[in-house]
C-alpha cells in the first residue's frame, strides 16, 4: 500500500512502474483493453500520492502529448480505470487515487490528509463489517462502501503542532 506521506527513502518510480504492470496483468486476464491513453491516466493518477481531479490530468496528458485532449476523453479513461479497480474515486474531493490493491476484492477506506492533501488506502475488515451490519439492520443494500476520514497525518502534525 502506498505510504501516507513521500518520505526522502520512498521510491516512487517504483510504486508507478508496479501499478502499471499490475494494470497489464489485470486486464489481460480480464479481456480488458488497456489502451495507450488509459495506461497513460493510470500512470498520471499515480504520479502522485494525492489523489488528483479529472481536470489536473487532462492538463498533464496535454502537456505530455503537446496537443490538447477532450475532457470526455480523460473522463471515460478513469471511468474504465475505476471499473477496473486499478483506481477508486474519492467522491468528498471528486478526484482519483491509485488502488493499492488491484485485482483483489476490498472497500475503499481512506485517511486523507487536509494540509499536504495525501491519501493512503486502507482495507480493514472491521471497518467494512460494521457497514455492511448496520446496513442490514437498517434493510439497505451497499452499494459502493467507500470510507473518507479527514485530519492531518503523522508528517504534518509533527509540522504544525
Amino acid at each position: 500500500m502506498p505510504a501516507a506521506t513521500n518520505p526522502a527513502n520512498h521510491d516512487h518510480d517504483h510504486c508507478i512502474a508496479d501499478a502499471l504492470t499490475r494494470a497489464d496483468a489485470l486486464c489481460a486476464e480480464r479481456g480488458a483493453r488497456l489502451t495507450a491513453l488509459r495506461r497513460q491516466v493510470l500512470e498520471l493518477v499515480w504520479t502522485s500520492h494525492r489523489p488528483r481531479g479529472a481536470y489536473a490530468i487532462l492538463e498533464d496528458l496535454s502537456q505530455r502529448e503537446g496537443k490538447s485532449a477532450a475532457p470526455l476523453t480523460v473522463y471515460r479513461a478513469l471511468e474504465f480505470l475505476v471499473e477496473q479497480g486499478l483506481v477508486h474515486r474519492l467522491e468528498s474531493l471528486n478526484a482519483y487515487i491509485g488502488c493499492a490493491a488491484p485485482g483483489a476484492v476490498h472497500s475503499g477506506q481512506f485517511l486523507v490528509c487536509e494540509a499536504c492533501g495525501n491519501a493512503v488506502e486502507i482495507d480493514d475488515p472491521r471497518i467494512r463489517a460494521a457497514i455492511d451490519t448496520i446496513a442490514a439492520e437498517r434493510g439497505f443494500q451497499v452499494d459502493r462502501p467507500t470510507v473518507e476520514v479527514r485530519g492531518r497525518c503523522t508528517d504534518c502534525q509533527e509540522k504544525t503542532p
